[in-house]
């Protein structure tokens, strides 16, 4: 996949676009020396990018979160150092954008300037195994809460289809039909199929697009 200067993943909640994002952006570590994380999942998920910063921060990515994040505050809150993602173009940005279309708001102070620069990609992610994106329709009604609350149009598709660590290799082969049939329905391309690198060898050659992760665990409070 072509990397533009900056990313931004969303889904509903559970889709592990958090997870992703930290891969990703370690992934762009390896090619690009000025890289920046920025968690703007404001809501309270499950997961937050905040919580892999300090392992980012010492490969020498930059992370921008919320001032509340990892506190039991929910407010709309971010840093004013959030413009560097558009102020400053040497940065090649991943965002994390939050989980339903309240979290998505938290992007809308910076779409007019990503739109007027328009070298952005904005990765759907979904995942057949969570309880409310378990069918092609049930994602599109995620994809106009999102699309509505942040402005921003969709440019493909994440396929994340898994069960954490028990997640085999018939589980990520078995979720193409249904990321296929979000293709078809919204239009956007498949960009990439996630898979742990645990089973990455069972599914080489048989699903294009694969990008290998690592799962990222929350630290022990």
């Amino acid at each position: 996949m072509e990397h533009k200067r900056i990313t931004l993943f969303a889904g509903h909640y559970g889709s592990g676009k958090t997870n992703i994002a930290v891969n990703y952006t370690l992934a762009l570590k390896k090619q690009r020396d000025m890289v920046m994380l920025a968690d703007l999942d404001i809501v309270n998920p499950y997961y937050r990018a905040k919580d892999s910063a300090e392992a980012l921060e010492d490969r020498g990515i930059r992370v921008i979160s919320s001032f509340f994040a990892n506190s039991n505050v929910d407010l709309p809150a971010l840093p004013q150092d959030i413009y560097a993602i558009t102020d400053d173009k040497r940065w090649t940005c991943v965002l994390d954008v939050g989980g339903d279309d309240r979290g998505a708001l938290a992007l809308g102070r910076l779409v007019p300037a990503i739109r007027e620069e328009n070298d952005y990609e904005m990765l759907l992610v979904v995942n057949r195994f969570r309880p409310l994106t378990r069918d092609a329709q049930s994602v599109m009604e995620v994809v106009s809460e999102i699309e509505s609350a942040c402005r921003l149009p969709f440019t493909g598709i994440v396929n994340n289809s898994n069960l954490g660590a028990e997640t085999t290799a018939e589980d990520v082969l078995g979720s193409l039909a249904y990321a296929g049939e979000v293709s078809r329905l919204s239009g956007l391309p498949i960009r990439m199929t996630t898979v742990e690198e645990r089973i990455l060898p069972a599914l080489q050659g048989k699903v294009p697009d694969l990008f290998p992760m690592k799962l990222q665990k929350r630290p022990t409070e």
